[in-house]
């Protein structure tokens, strides 16, 4: 069956299509630059196609799935998921952003009527998260509390970069009594446990806040990386400046001037992730993970991913990774390790 890759001349997107040609598999290639998909199609040998954003249910009407990688896509996902549900397409993409994870879970009800199911965050961005959030959900069910953090390395690239840009002006999110509510970056500190090590980490607003919540139905949830204790205070003191247009057109014209990391970068590099369930009698449970580089992990979970939409194993509706896929889906992505529970 025909699959595409949207967005294939993107820095993931590539990263994507040539793991798949690795594999044995034939996506067609698509984006909105003729010359630069047409460069990626003719290097790996595929079929490639040119469309822009209004015209993607006419070019999907043959395509069982469909993998979106043209960001930002607080903008770019909504097209496609209309297009999708028009076309009876199956879609995938691999945003972080909280509000594209909430817009595509309000489609719900469309997805299951047209018998398509929608399945955003399936990379880094939320695949380990929200499979550890669920595999800690099932050790814990009366958890009321979730803490997840991950630490990344080996840099970024120009699609992720923008994409910080254009969120640093929202400041922080978490969940808290099944709200989403805005915060101050760094508005919490705790330690996470790593298997590398117990480190510091302070509270950024990650798509768990969101994905999370509909994957355990835990009310209060708040995601962690290692932010500077000063982050948060600068963020509350420039957050309007940041929010104006000459700044994020900077900042977003200096994203793009980003290479993104090469091949000796990503396989130097690790990405670990920890997370924690308490209950109101006091009970914890805490899981610690490490995998591969974030892009590398995104590139493998993302084929994963579209081989179980491919063999129609997963329902008509809007998902998680790990609602579509199950919680065990992470334990199947190269070179991921999962240490047993750790309850107290």
């Amino acid at each position: 069956m025909t699959w595409m890759l949207y967005g294939a001349n993107g820095y993931t997107g590539e990263l994507i299509a040539e793991l798949a040609v690795r594999r044995g598999q034939r996506p067609v290639l698509a984006g909105r630059s003729a010359v630069k998909v047409a460069a990626v199609a003719e290097r790996l040998g595929l079929e490639h196609v040119v469309f822009e954003l209004a015209d993607a249910a006419e070019n999907l009407r043959d395509t069982a799935v469909v993998v979106h990688c043209a960001g930002p896509f607080s903008t770019t996902s909504r097209p496609v998921v209309d297009a999708c549900l028009a076309s009876g397409t199956h879609y995938v993409d691999i945003t972080g952003e909280i509000d594209v994870f909430e817009a595509v879970a309000s489609r719900d009800v469309e997805a299951k009527a047209a018998g398509v199911a929608l399945v955003p965050g399936a990379g880094f961005d939320v695949v380990p998260t929200d499979c550890l959030a669920a595999l800690l959900k099932a050790e814990l069910p009366g958890a009321t509390h979730l803490d997840l953090a991950f630490l990344a390395g080996g840099g970024a690239s120009p699609g992720t970069s923008k994409t910080s840009v254009e969120g640093s002006a929202s400041g922080g999110r978490a969940r808290v009594d099944g709200e989403l509510r805005n915060v101050r970056i760094g508005h919490r500190r705790r330690s996470a446990a790593f298997r590398s090590g117990a480190h510091d980490v302070g509270s950024i607003p990650w798509g768990d806040v969101s994905t999370a919540y509909r994957s355990t139905g835990i009310p209060n949830i708040t995601t962690f990386t290692d932010v500077p204790g000063l982050t948060g205070q600068l963020q509350a003191i420039f957050g309007p400046l940041l929010r104006t247009s000459l700044v994020q057109r900077l900042g977003k014209a200096v994203a793009q001037r980003i290479s993104g990391p090469n091949e000796r970068a990503r396989g130097k590099s690790r990405s670990e992730f920890w997370g924690e369930v308490s209950d109101v009698d006091g009970h914890t449970v805490s899981i610690a993970m490490t995998g591969p580089n974030g892009y590398d992990l995104t590139a493998d979970a993302v084929l994963r991913a579209v081989d179980l939409l491919l063999v129609g194993g997963v329902p008509a509706g809007a998902h998680t990774p790990s609602s579509a896929f199950g919680a065990d889906f992470v334990r199947t992505l190269d070179g991921v390790t999962i240490d047993e529970p750790v309850r107290t």
